[in-house]
This record gives structure tokens, sequence and C-alpha cells, in this order.
């Protein structure tokens, strides 16, 4: 296969897995954009590959993070995805030296796209985990198998259906390839006969069906939400606002109306009341302003009559910034506090700030937050005497395997995960964080109750469904009841092990493949011949 042949697949892959991803939804060419570099990279030198890879992630991130790019301006963005199109560039190295005997290996190659996702989860800078491969199928027949072996084993799932693809096309095509010159080839020449094409599509659409059969279990007692999504005012941005206190009166208000339609009679009453990241754009916890902000919270709380969990920074009294979750109770105020775990680089805390400062002016507007150190789990005691306990993700948080892992081993019985989509303007960054926590209620067999400041917002149910979803800058109250599930998935264990396993079946074939390249190279000179394969 020819180098410019190579390349315009793999740019074709990062096409479809783009577009894979909510936004667009076609999620059935996340496997063809994996089994394209699979194709592209198969009996190749290392280079090759490299740049195949290099393709790839610059036609799937690229489009993909245009969102970076609100506020921040062009640089940035590119900065962003070109430093994430590096990972599939030394995936596609990997996956040259794992095929360069000319044959596609889908097991091997789905093990190097784990190990790859796992890198760019934590490297560098805390990583930031956003379109991973798992993402990409909330409205998949895959997705049931996330609850078995976790987004990490799910992302290693899509990678293999796309790695068996490729074996059925390579196989398709190296057999008419090789059968025109067989018929003039001594016998004794002969390549080693090809499996045939159909079994690999036959066990990639296998994969991908079978995962519709794992139960999604929905039942359990139920509590009534109440999710406040604000807007912002006209004009406004997500950091730049005409006067401090506005957000935090637009959520009272709002809050004081839904308290009044249950008083009314219109509406529910609610056992529980969630407003967003930031909601308060004043610090309750500050020395000399907190009286009164905390005041103004309790007012919407003693109203609606129900604990109220909101988001907003705050110094905690001393100098650092924390992005935080307060607990508010009727008739008692202030019960508990979170302070965000994993933060976001480039967004809630600036690397290499001297050097960035150059490619934006917005660098220096951001500050840098201190990072909590506890799990987000906060019990939250309820009117009639129930406590439910929040597993609590901020905004990015939800994409990061421990923050969600935590507190589902510390008990929480309902997820939620307060955001301010704000920053990102009108593009796909609000629904594919929502498909994120859809794909996270079905790990973990636990409701989740995703808001938004701007929206896009829903209460999932455990199976992964959304009820009450909003849309794109509107105010609107959700409301409705999600069953509280205590119980854990197989994916609590088996996620983990997932990326360390991949790593060391990457190793071991990299290695057995230095081995046999010598052997295979004296064969060669003896007068056999290796398998069939794609011409360079």
């Amino acid at each position: 296969m020819l180098l410019p042949v190579r390349l315009l697949l793999s740019v074709l892959g990062g096409v479809a897995l783009w577009l894979a991803f909510p936004g667009f939804d076609l999620w059935p060419l996340a496997f063809v954009g994996t089994a394209a570099l699979t194709l592209a990279t198969v009996g190749t030198r290392w280079w090759v590959g490299g740049l195949a890879g290099l393709g790839l992630g610059l036609t799937w991130f690229t489009p993909m993070f245009t969102w970076a790019s609100t506020y921040a301006g062009l640089a940035p963005w590119i900065a962003m995805s070109v430093a994430s199109a590096l990972y599939p560039a030394a995936l596609g190295v990997v996956l040259a030296l794992l095929q360069r005997g000319g044959r596609v290996r889908p097991f091997v190659g789905a093990a190097a796209w784990a190990v790859m996702e796992q890198a760019r989860a934590v490297t560098p800078f805390g990583g930031f985990p956003w379109a991973r491969l798992g993402f990409s199928q909330a409205d998949s027949t895959l997705l049931g198998a996330v609850s078995v072996v976790g987004v990490e084993g799910l992302g290693l799932l899509v990678a293999l259906v796309g790695g068996l693809l490729a074996l059925g096309a390579h196989r398709l095509i190296a057999r008419r390839t090789a059968a025109a010159g067989e018929a003039h080839r001594p016998p004794a020449r002969a390549g080693r006969p090809l499996g045939p094409a159909w079994l690999p599509l036959v066990g990639a659409t296998a994969l991908v069906l079978v995962p519709v059969l794992v139960p999604r279990p929905t039942a359990g007692e139920p509590v009534t939400v109440a999710a406040v999504q604000g807007d912002i005012p006209e004009g406004f941005t997500r950091t730049l606002t005409a006067e401090r206190g506005t957000m935090l009166q637009r959520y009272t208000e709002q809050t004081t109306d839904l308290a009044q339609d249950v008083e009314a009679g219109r509406r529910p009453a609610p056992d529980l009341v969630v407003w967003p990241e930031g909601a308060t754009d004043l610090d309750p916890l500050h020395p000399e302003g907190g009286e009164g902000t905390t005041a103004r919270i309790m007012d919407a709380v003693e109203a609606v009559d129900a604990p109220v969990v909101l988001g907003g920074i705050s110094r905690q009294g001393g100098e650092d910034p924390y992005n935080m979750v307060f607990s508010y109770l009727p008739g008692e105020g202030l019960d508990r506090t979170y302070s965000k775990v994993y933060l976001a680089p480039f967004g809630e805390f600036m690397p290499l700030r001297p050097l960035l400062r150059h490619l934006s002016p917005w660098v220096d507007r951001i500050s840098d937050l201190s990072a909590g150190t506890e799990p987000g789990t906060m019990p939250v005691p309820l009117a009639d005497g129930r406590t439910v306990d929040l597993g609590l993700g901020i905004c990015f948080e939800v994409v990061v395997d421990p923050a969600v892992r935590d507190v589902v081993r510390g008990g929480a019985d309902l997820l939620v995960v307060p955001t301010s989509n704000a920053w990102f303007g009108e593009g796909h960054q609000s629904v594919q964080h929502i498909a994120a926590s859809r794909v996270r209620a079905v790990e973990h067999g636990r409701s989740v109750v995703h808001i938004s400041n701007v929206g896009v917002s829903g209460l999932i149910t455990p199976d992964g469904r959304v009820h009450e979803r909003t849309d794109l800058y509107t105010r609107a109250t959700l409301l409705g009841e999600l069953p509280l599930r205590s119980g854990t998935t197989p994916a609590l264990h088996v996620g983990p092990w997932v990326p360390p396993v991949a790593a060391a079946v990457v190793v071991v074939a990299l290695l057995l493949g230095l081995r046999r390249g010598p052997a295979r190279t004296r064969a060669a000179g003896a007068g056999s011949r290796p398998a069939a394969r794609l011409p360079r």
C-alpha cells in the first residue's frame, strides 16, 4: 500500500471517529475509524505508522475541540489538538511494529488502543480523558458491556471490533492481490493460506450485538430531584458578568418560583434541589460578605423546604480558591462541602503560564485553583428521615475514572454532575458531556443528575436514558423521580485492571516480535515466503 493511500486512510479514519461522537451521533463510525488506522499501519515501517496515527489524531481532535476556541482563541485550540494528536501518533508507531509481519492483529491492536487512551487520560499535567472511545457509545448496542469492563474496557472493545473489521477487509484485499500472481508461482513457493474473510466480520457483529443482553436494572427507592438550569443573562460570558451576585439571584428566584408551584399544587415537592457549578458567584464562606450570601441562599432553601446542593468558587476564608459544592439544609444552614479534587489543566490551573500567555490573553484571566483531597461523597439528610449519599463529580471529573470510582466505592447511591458549559459556546461539548454521564450511569448502575448552568442538562436513570433533557441557553427547572441504587457492577473491579493488562499484552507482543524478526529473515533467505500481505 503506497504511503499516500495509507495517509488518506488514516485521515478518513480520524473523520469517522469525530463523527462517531455526540453532535453527529454516528456511533458505528468509531469501529470504522479504528479499523482505518489498523489497515493503514499493517505491514509498514514504524515512521509511516507514526505519520498515519498523527493524521488520524489531527482530523479527529481538531474539529472535535473547536469549543476550546470559544473564548481562548485559535492558538490554544490548535495547541490542544496537536498535543492530543501525538497520542494516536505514538499508537500508530506501536501498531506498525506489532503488524510489521504483514498480518492484522486485532487483539493486541485493541490492547494498544487501550494503552494509548490511558496514557492520554493521565498525562500530561494530570491528563485530559475527553473523547475516549467509550464515550462515543452512549446510544450503541455495545453500551451494556460497560457495566462489566468499565469505560476502559468499553474503549478496548470498540477498538477490537474495528480490528476485526480490518482483519476481514485485509483478508479480502490480500486474497485478491495474491490470486493474481499465485497461478504463475511454483507450488512450492505458494504462501500460507489466509483464513476466511467472513469469520472476523461475524465476530465483530456478535461483539457489537451481544451486550444488549446485559441487564441494566433500574429498580430502587425513588427520590424526587429538582435540578435548576438558570442560563446566563444576554451579553454575559462565563467569566465576565456585569455585576457579582447576578447568577446567584437567578438561582434563588428560580427555586422560589418552584416553591410557589409546589405550594399551588402545580408540581410535586422535591426531596432534593441541585444547582450547577458556579451557581453562586458570591463566596458564602467569605469572612466579610459570606453571611449575606448565605442568607440569600437560605431564603430559597426555606422556601422550597428541601436540601439545596450548589456549586461555587470559595477561598474558604483563606487565600487559595477552590471549586466547591455546598449543601444547605432547611432550618440549619450550611451542612457539608466538597472541594474538587481533579482539576482540569488549562481551565482550573495553568501549566506553563509564562509560555502560554503569549498564545492567548485569556491565560492570565484563569486563576490557579487549589485541589481538594477527599472524594466527593456527600450524605444529605432528607425531610422524610432518609439520607441520600451523593457522589459528586464537578464538571470534567465525570470523565476521570478514579473520581467516579472513588465515590461509588464510598457508598454513593446517586451521582451528581454540576457543570458550567457556558465556557464552550454552542458547539458539541455540552452533548458530549452529558453522553459521558450516561455512560457512567450504566457503568456503575447509578442514576445521575447532570445539571449545567446553560445546558444540556438531564436526569439520567441507571439504564443510561435521559429524562427532562434541556436545550442549550434556556432556563429550566427539571423535576422527576430517580431510583437510588447501592449495589456495585463488575466494572468497579474489572475496569482498573484493563490498562495494566493491556500494557502487558502489548509489551509481550513487541518483545516476541523482536525475537521472531531475525528468524523470519533467515527463513525468507532460505526460500520460504511470508503470508500474503498488502503491497507497500
